[in-house]
């Protein structure tokens, strides 16, 4: 019932239809006082809303196979969380409304510390400067990827500006000590799936027999 009730919330917000005690439940058969008893009234349905984007964006980062390269894996996890608030749109609004707190603040903090620990991989094989602090360049990266995703998800621009992240995440990168030579490609390898498919590669994908000489 709580995750019904989350989910339905989120799927008002994505019609635009204003959400209230009687508008979350109507037409669902289930009683005003469910949303008092799992969540404590309305304002508990939203701290809950916000909590769910951050239970769903470290499952989505779990996921992430680590590499032996580190920048390749901290792009990763840059890509992993521009994927999940482009598929939870309406979870990832709500996941940044300060004006009601989160359940589990560590929640959110165990989310970022994922790119962080990247970060002190990188510092200690040499791919990043001694004096670079991971919480510091974690949070750049991170910051590049939610701009990018919040102008794509909610705003103005088309999915193929998120390829902007890929010069924008080299350069902060190499401004942090990273080899200007490898470094674009292990962004590019980080970054490159949630790029559209060149046509020249679906063209080789689907061969036709006329084509053969």
């Amino acid at each position: 019932m709580r995750a019904f009730l989350i989910d339905r919330a989120a799927q008002m917000l994505r019609a635009r239809q204003p959400i209230s005690l009687r508008s979350l439940v109507a037409g669902t058969g289930v009683s005003t006082m469910a949303v008092y008893t799992y969540f404590g009234g309305m304002d508990g349905l939203w701290k809950a809303m916000r909590q769910e984007g951050f239970i769903r964006l470290a499952a989505r980062l779990s996921r992430v196979t680590m590499s032996e390269d580190p920048v390749q894996d901290l792009t990763s996890l840059g890509a992993a969380y521009v994927t999940n608030a482009l598929d939870e749109p309406d979870l990832y609004r709500v996941m940044f409304d300060a004006n009601f707190d989160l359940e589990d603040p560590q929640a959110a903090d165990d989310t970022l510390h994922s790119l962080v620990h990247a970060v002190q991989r990188g510092k200690a094989i040499g791919r990043f400067r001694s004096n670079v602090d991971p919480l510091t360049l974690a949070t750049q990266s991170w910051a590049i990827g939610h701009g990018l995703v919040s102008l794509v998800a909610t705003g103005p621009l088309p999915r193929e500006a998120l390829a902007y992240g890929i010069p924008m995440l080299t350069a902060l990168f190499v401004g942090a000590g990273d080899d200007p030579d490898s470094c674009p490609q292990s962004v590019e390898r980080g970054w490159g799936r949630l790029l559209p498919e060149p046509a020249t590669s679906r063209r080789r994908q689907v061969h036709d027999p006329q084509d053969t000489p």
